[in-house]
């Protein structure tokens, strides 16, 4: 069996699983800056699956990167973009109950309308190379463009660290036996190893907080 730790995050989240998942089809795009739409995150919140899509989150970013860089006017992967997305793409494969969307960014050089199609053309880079990984598109759930509008260093000029996309935990696959039961926590406290074919145990405490 695989083992199963508590790092850091609170053992409170494990007392209140939710009994539903949520579910959104493949290619659903967002505009102009915000997060989802209102009957999305609705559900997320109304089910109790919300909570957990943000620790989750949270644990994808500290434990791998979570972005990548462009050259400038460029939507093509160079080496260390392909490495990282590789990083990525070794967690994602561990957690396949979990869904993910890619935000595309550029920085503030050229036309507002440019920028957004020049940051979605960076997302779908990136989803393209998360795919050849053995990633499912249907997790991969929405390609997003945020262009100039979200900037990580505020300048008019040329920034490297502007011209970016963004993976980030987006919420869970609903037909998943996992999810069906509401067992988030068991997917939030497993451990990401960099080998998928350990074993682990469960023990004590985590034993009776993650039991049915």
């Amino acid at each position: 069996m695989k083992r199963l730790r508590i790092k850091g995050w609170t053992a409170g989240l494990c007392l209140t699983l939710a009994a539903a998942g949520c579910d959104q089809p493949a290619g659903y795009e967002i505009d102009g800056g915000t997060f989802g739409n209102a009957t999305f995150n609705n559900q997320q919140i109304q089910t109790g699956a919300k909570q957990y899509v943000d620790v989750l989150n949270d644990r994808f970013a500290a434990e791998v990167p979570n972005t990548i860089t462009f050259a400038f006017d460029s939507a093509v992967l160079d080496a260390a973009a392909q490495a990282t997305l590789y990083e990525q793409a070794k967690w994602i494969r561990q957690f396949p109950e979990v869904r993910f969307r890619v935000y595309g960014h550029t920085d503030a050089v050229g036309s507002s309308s440019y920028n957004k199609r020049l940051g979605l053309r960076r997302a779908n880079a990136a989803v393209s190379y998360l795919t050849s990984q053995g990633i499912s598109r249907s997790r991969l759930e929405a390609v997003a463009s945020f262009g100039e509008a979200q900037p990580v260093v505020v300048t008019s000029g040329r920034e490297r660290r502007n011209r970016r996309t963004v993976t980030e935990v987006s919420g869970f696959v609903g037909r998943h036996p996992t999810v069906m039961d509401g067992k988030y926590a068991q997917v939030i406290y497993r451990d990401f190893v960099d080998s998928a074919q350990s074993e682990q145990t469960l023990t004590g405490i985590e034993s009776e907080l993650l039991e049915d």
